[in-house]
Order: C-alpha cells, then structure tokens, then sequence
C-alpha cells in the first residue's frame, strides 16, 4: 500500500468512527472486510443502531439541564436524560447536549419526533398540502406520493430528531443521538426543550403544555 493509500485509509477509519461512534479498530476491520467504504460504513451504521436499539428500554432519569444564548437575544435550555451519573459527566454526553442546544437556537423545531405532533395537526397539513398540489394540477393517480413526500419534508423541518445536523449535512439529529448511544452504551433521551427569542412574546416550548393529542 502506498502512503498515499495508507493515508486515505486512515481518514477513512477515522470518519466512519465519528460517523457510526463505533471504536477505530471496528471501523478498520469493517474496511478490511468490505474493501469499500460506502458498505463498510453502512455496516458499522447497522450494527450502531442495533446496539442503541437494544438501549431504548433503559430508564433514563439523570442528565443534564444545558442552556445557550446567542448574541443575547436568542435563549435555549435543553433537557438531555442517560441512565447514569458517570455518563452524564462525560465529555461526549455534555458536547452532545451542547450540540442540541446550538441545533435548537438555529433550526426551531417544534417537536422532538414524528411522534410527538398531534394528529390534528397532520391532518390539517395534509388537507393543505392537498389543496396546494390540486392548485398545481397534478393528477389523482400521484396525488397521494405528492403529498407524502412533501410532509415528510415538512416533518423534517419541525422534528428535531428528523433536522439535518447543522455541523454535519450528512448526518440527522437523530443519526448524532443514535451514534452517542452506541459509543456510550446507555440509552440517551431528548426529553424536553424551550427556546426565547427576543421579540416574542411567548417562549417556543416542548412538550407543548396541556397538549393531549398525540
């Protein structure tokens, strides 16, 4: 291997480990396995979501409250829940929080996930959305895929899980939670947000209070 190769296959190892969280040598034998770095990749990706999957049942009650200002005119706190006083204090677990705080403050969700956002709601969306699409003229036969794919959009504007990780296009919030929880082995949870901005005359707050639809 030249070293010019050997130096690409470095940044290669280094990336699926900040991409997936998986350990450096996990990433080296996924590459050695595969020979490809897109499937070595979507393997470790997997096997990530596997583990942070087989978390999600672990009661999380300790964490940290984080809070974010920005020019002083815009205010975030952010409650982030683990399951344990150590992984709280990590430095990964706080940088994580920080993340999400700095993701609120710039892309206003308004939920955490798609499942948080009342049936109501999406059903008003949907009556507009297809109202619009009739407007535009496109047929009956697509109406239906149209408008699932333009919510969909629209759920992954207003759900922070769903948002594209501003520090990082190629990743979700949810693909940056996903990959914590299998770097720390411990199920991690956005549990509730509020975000100020100076102007307004109510603060943006979730869980939406006395909300019951769900």
């Amino acid at each position: 291997m030249t070293p010019e190769e050997m130096t690409k296959r470095v940044m290669e190892i280094k990336k699926i480990h900040d991409l997936t969280g998986v350990g450096l040598s996990a990433a080296k034998q996924a590459l050695e396995e595969h020979g490809n770095f897109d499937k070595a990749l979507e393997d470790m990706r997997l096997k990530g979501l596997a583990k942070a999957q087989s978390r999600t049942d672990k009661e999380t009650d300790v964490g940290v409250i984080y809070s974010y200002t920005h020019n002083h005119r815009i205010g975030v706190l952010v409650e982030v829940n683990c399951e344990t006083d150590f992984v709280a204090k990590t430095e990964d677990f706080l940088n994580f929080a920080k993340d999400i705080a700095l993701q609120i403050a710039a892309s206003k969700p308004l939920y955490i996930t798609p499942a948080d956002i009342p049936q109501s709601i999406l059903d008003k969306d949907k009556d507009l959305l297809k109202q619009q699409a009739l407007k535009e003229g496109i047929s009956e036969d697509k109406l239906e895929k149209v408008i699932e794919g333009r919510l969909e959009k629209d759920i992954s504007q207003t759900c922070l899980l769903k948002q594209v990780f501003n520090k990082d296009p190629q990743l979700t919030v949810e693909d940056l939670l996903q990959s914590l929880i299998a770097t720390l082995g411990e199920n991690i949870v956005i549990q509730r947000f509020a975000r100020f901005e100076l102007g307004q005359s109510q603060a943006q707050i979730y869980p939406i209070q006395n909300q019951q639809e769900h």
